[in-house]
């Protein structure tokens, strides 16, 4: 945890940097969102891989309910992609 002076010059050096350097900012945003998608989609993967044990244990009713929030997840990577790309 840095301290509020410390805070106020790491972020003065930050505004500085941004502006003699925007290339440099802009590649770290793709980096972020490259990572961003790839976090999401492979959480995506593993809910669904889930699915059918919990079908299994849980019930029916239970794997139902957990396939209807993997559809939700599915639609926002869906609509994210859709977005960005």
């Amino acid at each position: 945890m840095l301290s509020k002076e410390d805070q106020r010059r790491f972020d003065e050096i930050t505004r500085e940097l941004r502006a003699a350097d925007p290339k440099f900012f802009a590649r770290l945003d793709e980096r972020n969102r490259i990572r961003r998608k790839r976090i999401l989609l492979a959480l995506t993967i593993a809910l669904w891989a889930v699915v059918p044990a919990l079908a299994v244990l849980g019930g029916g009713v239970v794997g139902a309910i957990y396939a209807m929030v993997v559809l939700g997840n599915g639609m926002m990577v869906w609509q994210l992609r859709r977005r960005r790309a």
